[in-house]
Protein backbone atom coordinates (compact mmCIF):
# COMPACT_ATOMS: atom_id res chain seq x y z
CA UNK A 1 0.00 0.00 0.00
CA UNK A 2 1.24 3.37 -1.00
CA UNK A 3 2.44 5.93 1.52
CA UNK A 4 0.78 9.47 2.21
CA UNK A 5 1.30 12.09 -0.16
CA UNK A 6 -0.84 14.50 -2.60
CA UNK A 7 -1.31 12.45 -5.82
CA UNK A 8 -2.00 8.89 -2.90
CA UNK A 9 -4.40 11.23 -1.09
CA UNK A 10 -6.45 12.12 -4.49
CA UNK A 11 -6.44 8.44 -5.78
CA UNK A 12 -7.67 7.11 -2.32
CA UNK A 13 -10.97 8.96 -3.33
CA UNK A 14 -10.63 11.15 -0.34
CA UNK A 15 -13.53 13.76 0.17
CA UNK A 16 -12.53 16.37 2.68
CA UNK A 17 -10.89 19.55 2.47
CA UNK A 18 -7.65 19.58 1.00
CA UNK A 19 -5.49 22.64 0.22
CA UNK A 20 -2.75 21.71 -1.91
CA UNK A 21 -0.36 25.31 -2.11
CA UNK A 22 -0.31 28.59 -0.17
CA UNK A 23 1.92 30.94 0.77
CA UNK A 24 4.25 29.98 4.06
CA UNK A 25 3.10 32.25 7.08
CA UNK A 26 4.23 30.18 9.93
CA UNK A 27 7.24 28.99 11.43
CA UNK A 28 6.54 26.32 13.29
CA UNK A 29 9.42 25.06 16.62
CA UNK A 30 8.06 21.54 16.67
CA UNK A 31 6.63 18.86 14.73
CA UNK A 32 5.47 16.69 17.50
CA UNK A 33 1.82 14.99 17.78
CA UNK A 34 0.65 17.87 20.10
CA UNK A 35 1.18 20.69 17.99
CA UNK A 36 0.08 18.57 14.91
CA UNK A 37 -2.75 17.92 16.55
CA UNK A 38 -3.60 21.59 18.05
CA UNK A 39 -2.12 24.52 16.17
CA UNK A 40 -2.02 22.99 13.00
CA UNK A 41 -5.66 21.46 12.95
CA UNK A 42 -6.65 24.89 14.00
CA UNK A 43 -4.36 26.37 11.05
CA UNK A 44 -5.98 23.98 8.41
CA UNK A 45 -9.94 24.74 10.06
CA UNK A 46 -8.71 28.55 9.05
CA UNK A 47 -7.91 27.53 5.52
CA UNK A 48 -11.06 26.02 5.04
CA UNK A 49 -13.69 27.90 7.06
CA UNK A 50 -11.89 31.50 7.20
CA UNK A 51 -9.81 31.69 3.81
CA UNK A 52 -6.76 32.19 5.50
CA UNK A 53 -4.78 30.70 2.53
CA UNK A 54 -1.77 30.06 4.63
CA UNK A 55 1.06 26.94 5.00
CA UNK A 56 3.23 26.24 8.19
CA UNK A 57 7.16 25.26 7.76
CA UNK A 58 7.74 23.33 10.60
CA UNK A 59 11.39 23.24 11.96
CA UNK A 60 13.10 20.49 14.09
CA UNK A 61 13.64 21.55 17.48
CA UNK A 62 16.14 18.65 18.66
CA UNK A 63 17.74 16.11 16.48
CA UNK A 64 16.23 13.37 15.77
CA UNK A 65 13.01 13.96 14.66
CA UNK A 66 10.19 13.74 12.05
CA UNK A 67 11.54 16.36 8.94
CA UNK A 68 12.22 13.07 6.98
CA UNK A 69 8.82 11.54 7.18
CA UNK A 70 7.13 15.06 6.94
CA UNK A 71 8.64 16.10 3.59
CA UNK A 72 8.31 12.14 2.31
CA UNK A 73 4.52 12.96 2.84
CA UNK A 74 4.78 16.30 1.67
CA UNK A 75 3.55 17.57 4.77
CA UNK A 76 0.17 15.52 4.79
CA UNK A 77 -1.42 13.62 7.63
CA UNK A 78 -4.19 11.82 9.08
CA UNK A 79 -5.60 12.99 12.52
CA UNK A 80 -8.16 11.29 14.44
CA UNK A 81 -10.02 13.51 16.69
CA UNK A 82 -11.72 11.32 19.37
CA UNK A 83 -13.78 11.16 22.21
CA UNK A 84 -16.99 12.38 23.71
CA UNK A 85 -19.43 15.19 23.41
CA UNK A 86 -22.60 15.38 25.36
CA UNK A 87 -22.88 12.31 26.09
CA UNK A 88 -22.21 10.85 22.15
CA UNK A 89 -19.12 9.26 21.10
CA UNK A 90 -16.61 10.89 18.40
CA UNK A 91 -14.38 9.90 15.97
CA UNK A 92 -13.88 12.17 13.57
CA UNK A 93 -11.08 11.98 10.78
CA UNK A 94 -9.54 14.80 9.07
CA UNK A 95 -6.77 14.66 6.51
CA UNK A 96 -4.45 17.60 7.58
CA UNK A 97 -3.05 20.10 4.72
CA UNK A 98 -1.50 23.03 6.98
CA UNK A 99 1.55 22.00 6.77
CA UNK A 100 4.08 22.20 3.93
CA UNK A 101 7.15 21.12 4.88
CA UNK A 102 9.66 20.29 8.18
CA UNK A 103 13.08 22.12 8.27
CA UNK A 104 16.21 20.15 10.21
CA UNK A 105 18.43 23.03 11.10
CA UNK A 106 20.44 19.49 12.28
CA UNK A 107 20.89 18.58 8.99
CA UNK A 108 21.90 21.25 6.50
CA UNK A 109 18.44 23.14 6.71
CA UNK A 110 19.77 26.27 9.34
CA UNK A 111 20.07 28.15 6.02
CA UNK A 112 16.67 27.48 4.83
CA UNK A 113 14.97 28.82 8.60
CA UNK A 114 17.28 32.17 8.14
CA UNK A 115 15.77 32.34 4.73
CA UNK A 116 12.11 32.15 5.62
CA UNK A 117 13.19 34.42 8.35
CA UNK A 118 13.50 36.71 5.72
CA UNK A 119 10.04 36.09 3.77
CA UNK A 120 7.52 38.53 3.71
CA UNK A 121 4.89 35.86 4.10
CA UNK A 122 6.23 34.81 7.44
CA UNK A 123 3.57 36.58 10.23
CA UNK A 124 3.65 34.03 12.54
CA UNK A 125 6.09 32.05 14.70
CA UNK A 126 5.01 28.80 17.05
CA UNK A 127 6.86 27.17 19.49
CA UNK A 128 6.29 23.95 21.65
CA UNK A 129 9.80 23.22 22.77
CA UNK A 130 8.71 21.61 26.17
CA UNK A 131 8.87 22.70 29.72
CA UNK A 132 12.87 22.74 29.29
CA UNK A 133 13.03 24.38 25.69
CA UNK A 134 12.71 28.17 27.17
CA UNK A 135 15.99 28.44 28.85
CA UNK A 136 18.70 30.70 28.59
CA UNK A 137 22.35 29.14 27.99
CA UNK A 138 25.83 30.13 27.93
CA UNK A 139 26.79 27.90 25.18
CA UNK A 140 24.70 29.48 22.40
CA UNK A 141 26.82 31.38 20.09
CA UNK A 142 25.09 33.87 17.12
CA UNK A 143 27.69 31.88 14.51
CA UNK A 144 26.46 28.40 15.27
CA UNK A 145 24.49 26.50 13.27
CA UNK A 146 22.51 26.15 14.53
CA UNK A 147 22.50 27.79 18.24
CA UNK A 148 21.88 25.76 20.56
CA UNK A 149 18.79 26.95 22.59
CA UNK A 150 15.50 27.57 20.99
CA UNK A 151 15.50 30.91 22.25
CA UNK A 152 18.56 31.25 20.75
CA UNK A 153 18.16 29.97 17.49
CA UNK A 154 14.89 32.49 17.51
CA UNK A 155 16.83 35.70 18.73
CA UNK A 156 18.85 34.57 15.19
CA UNK A 157 15.98 34.08 13.39
CA UNK A 158 14.56 37.86 14.54
CA UNK A 159 17.99 38.94 13.73
CA UNK A 160 17.74 37.99 10.08
CA UNK A 161 14.11 39.11 9.37
CA UNK A 162 15.46 42.86 11.16
CA UNK A 163 18.12 43.12 9.23
CA UNK A 164 16.06 42.28 5.71
CA UNK A 165 13.71 45.17 7.10
CA UNK A 166 10.90 42.91 7.35
CA UNK A 167 7.70 43.70 9.97
CA UNK A 168 7.67 41.93 13.29
CA UNK A 169 5.78 38.61 13.91
CA UNK A 170 3.34 37.48 16.39
CA UNK A 171 5.35 34.79 18.91
CA UNK A 172 3.24 32.03 20.10
CA UNK A 173 4.66 29.83 23.04
CA UNK A 174 2.90 26.83 23.61
CA UNK A 175 5.80 25.62 26.38
CA UNK A 176 3.37 24.43 29.61
CA UNK A 177 5.10 27.51 32.01
CA UNK A 178 4.18 30.24 33.03
CA UNK A 179 3.96 33.44 31.52
CA UNK A 180 5.79 31.08 28.76
CA UNK A 181 5.74 34.47 26.04
CA UNK A 182 7.31 36.44 28.82
CA UNK A 183 9.79 34.19 29.94
CA UNK A 184 10.68 33.70 25.91
CA UNK A 185 11.07 37.28 25.36
CA UNK A 186 13.75 37.68 28.02
CA UNK A 187 15.40 34.87 27.14
CA UNK A 188 15.97 36.96 23.76
CA UNK A 189 16.91 39.71 25.42
CA UNK A 190 19.62 38.37 27.23
CA UNK A 191 20.88 37.17 23.64
CA UNK A 192 20.83 40.35 22.66
CA UNK A 193 23.11 41.58 25.51
CA UNK A 194 25.47 38.20 25.80
CA UNK A 195 26.13 38.47 21.90
CA UNK A 196 26.07 42.61 21.81
CA UNK A 197 23.67 43.03 19.07
CA UNK A 198 22.41 46.32 17.81
CA UNK A 199 19.91 48.90 20.09
CA UNK A 200 17.80 49.46 17.29
CA UNK A 201 17.37 45.66 16.99
CA UNK A 202 16.50 45.22 20.66
CA UNK A 203 14.00 48.40 19.99
CA UNK A 204 12.39 46.44 17.05
CA UNK A 205 12.04 43.09 19.01
CA UNK A 206 10.46 44.46 22.18
CA UNK A 207 8.18 47.31 20.18
CA UNK A 208 7.30 45.72 16.63
CA UNK A 209 6.70 42.25 17.69
CA UNK A 210 4.43 40.51 19.90
CA UNK A 211 4.70 37.76 22.03
CA UNK A 212 1.88 36.12 23.69
CA UNK A 213 2.10 33.93 26.46
CA UNK A 214 -0.50 31.13 25.82
CA UNK A 215 -2.65 28.13 27.80
CA UNK A 216 -3.29 25.10 25.53
CA UNK A 217 -5.86 22.31 26.72
CA UNK A 218 -6.02 19.39 24.45
CA UNK A 219 -5.09 15.75 25.47
CA UNK A 220 -3.08 14.09 22.87
CA UNK A 221 -2.49 10.65 23.13
CA UNK A 222 -0.60 10.92 19.43
CA UNK A 223 0.61 7.56 17.62
CA UNK A 224 -2.13 4.68 17.59
CA UNK A 225 -0.25 1.92 19.05
CA UNK A 226 -2.19 -1.43 17.85
CA UNK A 227 -0.93 -2.80 14.94
CA UNK A 228 -4.45 -4.53 13.96
CA UNK A 229 -6.17 -1.03 14.55
CA UNK A 230 -3.20 1.09 12.25
CA UNK A 231 -3.81 -2.19 9.49
CA UNK A 232 -7.73 -1.60 9.55
CA UNK A 233 -7.16 2.06 9.10
CA UNK A 234 -4.44 1.73 6.24
CA UNK A 235 -6.92 -0.25 4.79
CA UNK A 236 -10.01 1.78 4.98
CA UNK A 237 -7.91 4.84 4.07
CA UNK A 238 -6.59 3.49 0.99
CA UNK A 239 -2.70 4.39 2.26
CA UNK A 240 -0.30 4.06 5.13
CA UNK A 241 0.50 7.24 7.18
CA UNK A 242 2.83 6.51 9.72
CA UNK A 243 2.28 10.35 10.81
CA UNK A 244 -1.25 9.35 12.17
CA UNK A 245 -2.25 11.26 15.21
CA UNK A 246 -4.82 11.11 17.93
CA UNK A 247 -6.50 13.90 20.25
CA UNK A 248 -8.90 14.52 21.94
CA UNK A 249 -11.94 16.45 20.27
CA UNK A 250 -11.35 18.98 23.07
CA UNK A 251 -9.58 21.90 22.40
CA UNK A 252 -9.33 25.33 23.77
CA UNK A 253 -6.25 27.46 23.25
CA UNK A 254 -6.02 31.36 25.03
CA UNK A 255 -3.99 33.54 23.82
CA UNK A 256 -2.70 36.83 25.80
CA UNK A 257 -2.37 39.62 23.79
CA UNK A 258 -3.64 42.96 22.24
CA UNK A 259 -7.48 42.77 21.49
CA UNK A 260 -6.13 43.80 17.95
CA UNK A 261 -4.24 40.93 17.80
CA UNK A 262 -7.58 38.62 17.08
CA UNK A 263 -8.07 40.74 13.74
CA UNK A 264 -4.48 39.28 12.61
CA UNK A 265 -4.82 36.26 13.37
CA UNK A 266 -7.27 33.74 11.45
CA UNK A 267 -9.17 31.75 14.23
CA UNK A 268 -12.07 33.87 15.04
CA UNK A 269 -13.20 34.28 11.98
CA UNK A 270 -13.22 30.85 11.37
CA UNK A 271 -15.12 30.33 14.41
CA UNK A 272 -12.36 27.91 16.51
CA UNK A 273 -11.82 27.97 19.98
CA UNK A 274 -9.21 30.18 20.04
CA UNK A 275 -9.25 33.48 21.94
CA UNK A 276 -7.64 36.58 22.26
CA UNK A 277 -7.70 37.78 26.14
CA UNK A 278 -5.90 40.81 27.83
CA UNK A 279 -4.87 38.38 30.88
CA UNK A 280 -4.25 34.70 29.96
CA UNK A 281 -3.76 33.78 34.11
CA UNK A 282 -7.67 33.45 35.24
CA UNK A 283 -8.19 31.32 32.12
CA UNK A 284 -4.99 29.10 33.99
CA UNK A 285 -7.06 29.06 36.96
CA UNK A 286 -9.75 27.94 35.68
CA UNK A 287 -8.28 24.99 33.99
CA UNK A 288 -6.30 24.33 37.16
CA UNK A 289 -9.31 24.17 39.53
CA UNK A 290 -11.96 22.52 37.54
CA UNK A 291 -10.01 20.32 35.10
CA UNK A 292 -6.99 19.39 37.48
CA UNK A 293 -8.75 19.80 40.54
CA UNK A 294 -11.67 17.28 39.49
CA UNK A 295 -8.90 14.61 39.02
CA UNK A 296 -7.00 15.47 42.11
CA UNK A 297 -10.03 15.84 44.11
CA UNK A 298 -12.19 12.34 43.68
CA UNK A 299 -9.16 9.95 42.08
CA UNK A 300 -7.65 9.27 45.31
CA UNK A 301 -11.11 8.36 47.06
CA UNK A 302 -12.22 6.61 43.91
CA UNK A 303 -9.65 3.93 43.65
CA UNK A 304 -10.13 3.26 47.12
CA UNK A 305 -13.43 2.28 46.02
CA UNK A 306 -12.12 0.09 43.56
CA UNK A 307 -12.03 2.03 40.37
CA UNK A 308 -9.11 1.59 38.37
CA UNK A 309 -9.93 4.32 35.02
CA UNK A 310 -11.15 7.57 34.83
CA UNK A 311 -13.75 6.47 32.23
CA UNK A 312 -15.38 3.66 34.81
CA UNK A 313 -15.79 6.30 37.58
CA UNK A 314 -17.95 9.04 35.41
CA UNK A 315 -20.23 5.76 34.59
CA UNK A 316 -20.81 5.24 38.56
CA UNK A 317 -23.51 7.60 39.76
CA UNK A 318 -22.29 8.15 43.37
CA UNK A 319 -18.41 9.28 41.96
CA UNK A 320 -19.69 11.41 39.01
CA UNK A 321 -22.18 13.08 41.12
CA UNK A 322 -19.16 13.87 44.18
CA UNK A 323 -16.97 15.12 41.09
CA UNK A 324 -20.17 17.37 40.00
CA UNK A 325 -20.93 18.72 43.36
CA UNK A 326 -17.30 19.55 44.17
CA UNK A 327 -17.11 21.61 40.89
CA UNK A 328 -20.65 23.29 40.50
CA UNK A 329 -21.26 23.96 44.20
CA UNK A 330 -17.59 24.50 45.87
CA UNK A 331 -14.90 25.50 43.20
CA UNK A 332 -17.01 27.29 40.36
CA UNK A 333 -18.48 29.58 42.91
CA UNK A 334 -15.01 30.81 43.95
CA UNK A 335 -13.86 31.60 40.08
CA UNK A 336 -13.48 35.01 38.96
CA UNK A 337 -14.56 34.30 35.61
CA UNK A 338 -17.81 34.31 33.77
CA UNK A 339 -19.99 31.55 35.31
CA UNK A 340 -21.22 30.92 31.53
CA UNK A 341 -18.04 30.36 30.76
CA UNK A 342 -16.66 28.06 33.43
CA UNK A 343 -20.21 26.51 33.58
CA UNK A 344 -19.72 25.21 29.95
CA UNK A 345 -15.49 24.04 31.19
CA UNK A 346 -17.00 22.09 33.50
CA UNK A 347 -19.87 20.34 31.83
CA UNK A 348 -17.02 19.68 28.94
CA UNK A 349 -15.23 17.62 31.72
CA UNK A 350 -17.14 15.28 32.68
CA UNK A 351 -17.36 14.21 28.64
CA UNK A 352 -13.31 14.82 28.44
CA UNK A 353 -13.27 12.01 31.53
CA UNK A 354 -15.67 9.60 29.95
CA UNK A 355 -13.68 9.55 26.48
CA UNK A 356 -14.47 6.10 25.47
CA UNK A 357 -10.94 5.84 23.74
CA UNK A 358 -8.97 6.67 26.57
CA UNK A 359 -7.82 4.33 29.20
CA UNK A 360 -6.86 6.72 31.91
CA UNK A 361 -5.78 4.88 35.07
CA UNK A 362 -6.49 6.36 38.68
CA UNK A 363 -2.53 5.58 39.61
CA UNK A 364 -1.00 7.87 37.00
CA UNK A 365 -3.28 10.76 37.81
CA UNK A 366 -2.45 10.10 41.58
CA UNK A 367 1.55 10.92 41.27
CA UNK A 368 2.38 13.76 43.70
CA UNK A 369 -0.66 14.64 44.97
CA UNK A 370 0.48 16.45 48.22
CA UNK A 371 1.86 19.38 46.33
CA UNK A 372 -1.06 18.80 43.32
CA UNK A 373 -3.81 18.90 45.80
CA UNK A 374 -2.10 22.20 47.64
CA UNK A 375 -2.29 23.69 43.96
CA UNK A 376 -5.17 22.54 42.83
CA UNK A 377 -7.75 21.80 45.55
CA UNK A 378 -6.98 24.25 48.28
CA UNK A 379 -6.90 27.41 46.42
CA UNK A 380 -11.02 26.60 45.84
CA UNK A 381 -10.92 25.70 49.60
CA UNK A 382 -9.86 28.46 51.46
CA UNK A 383 -11.59 30.88 48.90
CA UNK A 384 -15.15 29.22 49.63
CA UNK A 385 -14.14 29.04 53.38
CA UNK A 386 -13.42 32.79 53.24
CA UNK A 387 -16.30 33.25 50.79
CA UNK A 388 -19.21 31.15 52.52
CA UNK A 389 -18.21 31.06 56.40
CA UNK A 390 -18.38 27.12 56.70
CA UNK A 391 -16.17 24.52 55.17
CA UNK A 392 -16.92 22.69 51.53
CA UNK A 393 -18.10 18.93 52.40
CA UNK A 394 -16.92 17.66 49.55
CA UNK A 395 -13.58 19.39 49.22
CA UNK A 396 -13.18 18.78 52.57
CA UNK A 397 -14.13 15.11 52.31
CA UNK A 398 -11.29 15.20 49.31
CA UNK A 399 -8.66 16.10 51.82
CA UNK A 400 -10.00 13.30 54.17
CA UNK A 401 -9.46 10.92 51.20
CA UNK A 402 -5.48 12.16 50.31
CA UNK A 403 -5.01 10.74 53.40
CA UNK A 404 -6.74 7.76 53.57
CA UNK A 405 -4.83 7.02 50.19
CA UNK A 406 -1.37 7.59 51.37
CA UNK A 407 -1.78 5.85 54.62
CA UNK A 408 -4.04 3.06 54.03
CA UNK A 409 -2.74 -0.13 55.24
CA UNK A 410 0.60 1.02 54.76
CA UNK A 411 3.35 -1.87 53.87
CA UNK A 412 6.60 -0.92 53.55
CA UNK A 413 8.71 2.54 52.12
CA UNK A 414 10.86 1.05 49.62
CA UNK A 415 13.25 2.55 46.73
CA UNK A 416 9.54 2.97 44.70
CA UNK A 417 7.55 4.45 47.12
CA UNK A 418 5.10 3.94 49.58
CA UNK A 419 3.75 0.40 49.66
CA UNK A 420 -0.16 0.21 50.96
CA UNK A 421 -2.84 -2.39 50.66
CA UNK A 422 -6.15 -1.61 49.37
CA UNK A 423 -9.48 -2.22 50.46
CA UNK A 424 -10.31 -4.91 47.96
CA UNK A 425 -6.78 -6.34 48.96
CA UNK A 426 -3.91 -5.82 46.07
CA UNK A 427 -1.37 -3.51 46.98
CA UNK A 428 -0.81 -0.02 45.33
CA UNK A 429 2.40 1.73 45.21
CA UNK A 430 1.90 6.04 45.96
CA UNK A 431 4.73 7.59 44.39
CA UNK A 432 6.01 11.31 45.72
CA UNK A 433 8.37 13.47 47.18
CA UNK A 434 10.73 11.21 48.93
CA UNK A 435 9.71 14.03 52.37
CA UNK A 436 6.54 13.33 52.24
CA UNK A 437 6.29 9.33 51.78
CA UNK A 438 8.73 9.27 54.88
CA UNK A 439 6.29 11.05 56.93
CA UNK A 440 3.49 8.98 56.28
CA UNK A 441 5.63 6.06 57.04
CA UNK A 442 6.70 7.46 60.25
CA UNK A 443 3.07 7.89 61.26
CA UNK A 444 1.72 4.85 60.14
CA UNK A 445 0.19 3.06 63.22
CA UNK A 446 -1.09 6.84 64.21
CA UNK A 447 -4.44 6.68 65.18
CA UNK A 448 -6.63 8.52 62.89
CA UNK A 449 -7.03 12.01 65.28
CA UNK A 450 -2.43 11.95 65.80
CA UNK A 451 -2.44 11.65 61.58
CA UNK A 452 -4.97 14.07 61.14
CA UNK A 453 -3.09 16.91 63.67
CA UNK A 454 -0.27 15.88 62.10
CA UNK A 455 -0.99 16.39 58.55
CA UNK A 456 -2.98 19.37 58.95
CA UNK A 457 0.20 21.13 60.87
CA UNK A 458 2.59 20.26 58.73
CA UNK A 459 3.45 23.44 56.73
CA UNK A 460 5.95 22.02 54.64
CA UNK A 461 2.99 20.17 52.98
CA UNK A 462 0.42 23.14 52.94
CA UNK A 463 2.83 26.20 53.00
CA UNK A 464 0.15 26.39 56.80
CA UNK A 465 -1.28 25.42 59.80
CA UNK A 466 -4.63 23.71 58.47
CA UNK A 467 -6.01 23.20 62.13
CA UNK A 468 -6.26 27.05 62.70
CA UNK A 469 -9.37 26.53 60.34
CA UNK A 470 -12.89 26.22 62.25
CA UNK A 471 -13.91 22.75 62.39
CA UNK A 472 -11.36 21.37 59.97
CA UNK A 473 -9.32 19.32 61.51
CA UNK A 474 -12.81 18.04 63.46
CA UNK A 475 -14.19 17.03 59.98
CA UNK A 476 -11.59 15.28 58.73
CA UNK A 477 -11.26 12.86 61.04
CA UNK A 478 -14.95 12.20 61.13
CA UNK A 479 -14.25 11.60 57.34
CA UNK A 480 -11.61 9.57 57.71
CA UNK A 481 -13.13 7.17 60.05
CA UNK A 482 -16.22 7.05 57.51
CA UNK A 483 -13.50 5.93 54.53
CA UNK A 484 -11.99 3.11 56.48
CA UNK A 485 -14.99 1.94 58.35
CA UNK A 486 -17.69 2.28 55.58
CA UNK A 487 -15.37 2.85 52.24
CA UNK A 488 -14.47 5.76 49.90
CA UNK A 489 -17.91 5.26 48.71
CA UNK A 490 -20.35 5.35 50.98
CA UNK A 491 -17.94 8.46 52.54
CA UNK A 492 -18.40 10.07 48.83
CA UNK A 493 -22.12 9.12 49.30
CA UNK A 494 -22.63 11.08 51.90
CA UNK A 495 -21.81 14.00 50.47
CA UNK A 496 -24.79 14.34 48.12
Amino acid sequence: MAQLNYDVLKSSGYKGYVLENAPERVMQFGEGNFLRAFVDYFFDIANEKAGWNGKAVLVQPIAPGLAELINKQEGLYTLYLRGSEKGEKVDAKRVISSVSRCLNPYAGDWDKVLELARSEDLDIIVSNTTEAGIVHDNESAFDQVPPVSFPAKLTRVLYERWKAGRKGIVMLSCELIDNNGKELLRCVNQYIDDWKLPEDFRRWVNEENVFCSTLVDRIVPGRIRDPKEVAALDAANGYEDPLTDVGEVFGVWIIEGPQELEDRLPFKKAGVPVHVVPDVTPYKKRKVRILNGAHTGFVLGAYLAGFDIVRDCMNDDVIRGFMNKMLYDEVIPTLPLDKKDVTEFAEAVQDRFNNPFVNHELMSISLNSTSKWRARNMPSFLTYVEEQGKLPACLTMSLAAYIAFYSNDIQELNEKGLVCRRPKGNEYTVSDDRWALEFYYDHKDDAPEALVHAVLTNEQMWGQDLTKIEGLEAATVENLKKIRTEGAKAAFAACL
